[in-house]
């Protein structure tokens, strides 16, 4: 992913937190001459048996991912593959009507993660069932309303043989967050004022976002 110096992440830890608070992400790797690249929206977590912290470009990390095996990505799909997982953030369209001067063009406010990593298929369906539940409680812990999923499990246990989980090591990852920096204070206040006021959540957490820049 090509960013400018400019939106470069204040501190790796925006990557994280973008991570945990948009976790579906699209999971992309190299297909045949004939089927070209494949591509899966997926909900992503870090590994909870990870002990060691993430560093600020998160290398050494470990994601956890599932899909349904009948997905043909999942056959496709081979251990030691170099996988990208992005991930999308807030965004928001600029008017150049809230610059309040001409020239000006429109423009769109984004924030995105790109993660290089390598798979490993999971084979195990004690292991899948485990990548289930911890992703169940990653999602309901950061989202969710606190569902029990214990009086499931036995569901899960029905149903898994028909899952694909995998686990991702972090090779690299990149972090692109346009937040009006090429403007002056005055202009990217206006935007980020704009944004604010918008009864659109995406509009909101983009302003929040433009409100922790240094």
């Amino acid at each position: 992913m090509f960013v400018p110096n400019q939106y470069r992440e204040p501190d790796g830890m925006w990557m994280v937190d973008l991570i945990r608070r948009n976790p579906l992400a699209q999971l992309v790797t190299n297909g045949s001459a004939a089927d070209g690249p494949w591509a899966t929206h997926l909900p992503i977590i870090q590994d909870p048996g990870m002990t060691e912290a993430w560093d600020a470009g998160l290398s050494g990390g470990l994601l956890l991912g599932h899909m349904n095996r009948r997905n043909p990505h999942w056959s496709a799909l081979r251990t030691d593959d170099v996988v990208l997982l992005t991930f999308t953030g807030p965004h928001a369209y600029v008017s150049p009507t809230v610059y309040q001067k001409v020239p000006a063009a429109p423009t769109w406010n984004f924030t995105a993660v790109h993660v290089h990593g390598v798979v490993e298929k999971i084979d195990s369906l004690e292991e899948t069932l485990g990548v289930v539940q911890a992703t169940v409680s990653a999602l309901e812990g950061e989202m969710g309303t606190g569902w029990d999923m214990h009086d499931s499990v036995n569901y899960f246990r029905s149903i898994v043989s028909g899952v694909g989980a995998f686990r991702v090591r972090v090779t690299a990852a990149e972090g692109m967050f346009k937040l009006s920096q090429e403007q002056e204070p005055l202009v990217r206040d206006r935007v980020q004022e704009s944004f604010a006021e918008r009864g659109c959540s995406r509009h909101r957490e983009t302003a929040e976002l433009m409100n922790r820049l240094p």
